[in-house]
């Protein structure tokens, strides 16, 4: 039995009230930097709870400070935001925005802060420290972290001994899942502007045709990883949109290209992108453009590197309370940006998941072999966590590994 167990002990109380406040975040998602409403129960919520709130930082961000006395300060993070996704999961609970979703489980991460929350206010005789409280807006599109970085979120608290923060992942509901070192990739998205020089498809001998130009620079593409990257490291480049043209008999002056790439390493980062350039630039002069390429990188997303320390400390945490619901996490080459958090405040860190997913669906889809197939991923318009267990999970999880620096007593246990 975990020393966090006396403590959660007071979950059955919080439930339904959980519960309740999960469908309605769930049925009024708002879009990155447009929190407002949520950030607003938040606020609401956890100055009910005794914590000292602060909010409207970078935009809509809000941080909880609760003091119980002398102790490390431990920082926990959940994020806001919602998808421009057409909700397709049937529940009576769905979206009520027009083509707005909660398709990647923040929902899941605000009510699960709230609870451990709840659960720490109520019970502050069983610890000792500082919790911090942290709502994120605008994950989705990267610039949420920052934004309240920038806006001066680091002044408003005592210094975190450790920051912590966790996802909800397709995989069996009541597991939680750690890994050491690099978790989440680093993103990047690439903008290529290429030129030709148009003119009419019936003489294409007096231009310099940007689609085969494009074409050209997004089969090279394919080498990078390929050819360039070493087969033990891991990286992935998509190019995910080619925009050319308004006609079938006019040859247009540019071409426009979009990529992703996500990576491990800044090492490989690097390689990537100066690789990118390399070919947008070559391939160019080869096609006779009349100027060089414009390139552009943004929506670039850090590196997720687990600090080795904190995640054993978690892991052992987590493998005491949940026994064997308690699983190693794959590498992701989703990408995230709550490390930009603890990194500016130089802070150690640790992100693990949850599972979201019906046990008893996960468990035939495995039989079948249709996971993919079958279980709806974050993103997607079909993408519904079951409500239990995974916010008793999400919610424990929370307040164990918090409970690893807050010195929740055994005899609580």
């Amino acid at each position: 039995m975990s020393a966090a167990t006396g403590i959660l002990n007071g979950y059955d109380a919080i439930r339904d009230d959980q519960e309740a406040l999960y469908r309605d975040l769930h049925a009024h998602p708002e879009l990155s930097h447009e929190e407002s409403r949520t950030a607003a129960e938040v606020a609401r919520r956890l100055e009910g709870w005794g914590f000292d709130v602060r909010s409207g930082i970078g935009g809509s961000g809000v941080v909880g400070i609760l003091r119980a006395g002398d102790g490390p300060t431990v920082l926990m993070r959940a994020d806001m935001d919602a998808l421009p996704i057409t909700e397709a999961t049937g529940a009576d609970y769905g979206s009520t925005a027009d083509a707005v979703m909660h398709a990647c489980g923040h929902d899941v991460h605000v009510a699960c802060l709230l609870g451990a929350a709840r659960l720490l206010s109520s019970h502050q005789d069983q610890w000792s420290g500082t919790v911090v409280a942290l709502f994120q807006p605008a994950e989705e599109t990267g610039d949420g972290a920052r934004g309240m970085l920038d806006d001066g979120f680091a002044d408003l608290l005592p210094k975190p001994d450790v920051a912590l923060a966790q996802h909800v992942l397709p995989g069996p509901a009541g597991t939680v899942l750690t890994r050491p070192g690099p978790v989440l990739s680093s993103a990047d998205s690439v903008r290529i502007t290429v030129y030709g020089r148009g003119g009419h498809g019936s003489t294409p001998q007096k231009t310099v045709d940007p689609v085969v130009l494009a074409a050209l620079i997004v089969v090279r593409m394919q080498t990078v990883v390929a050819r360039e990257i070493a087969p033990t490291d891991t990286a992935v480049l998509t190019v995910g949109s080619i925009r050319a043209g308004s006609k079938s008999n006019i040859i247009p002056d540019e071409a426009v290209l979009e990529l992703n790439l996500r990576t491990y390493t800044e090492a490989t980062r690097t390689h990537m992108l100066e690789a990118i350039e390399r070919i947008a630039r070559g391939e160019s002069m080869a096609s006779g453009s009349p100027k060089e390429p414009q390139i552009e990188v943004y929506d670039s997303f850090p590196l997720t590197e687990n600090d080795e320390t904190v995640t054993t400390r978690v892991a052992d945490a987590f493998a005491e309370h949940f026994g064997e619901r308690a699983l190693e996490m794959d590498l992701q080459t989703a990408s995230e940006d709550f490390s930009d958090v603890p990194r500016a405040l130089g802070v150690p860190y640790t992100y693990w998941s949850i599972g979201g997913t019906d046990p008893d669906a996960w468990a035939e889809a495995e039989r079948k072999g249709t996971i993919f197939s079958d279980i709806p991923a974050n993103h997607s318009p079909a993408f519904l966590p079951v409500i239990q267990p995974t916010l008793e999970t999400g919610t424990a999880a929370l307040v164990v590994a918090a409970g690893a620096w807050l010195g929740l007593g055994s005899e609580n246990g």
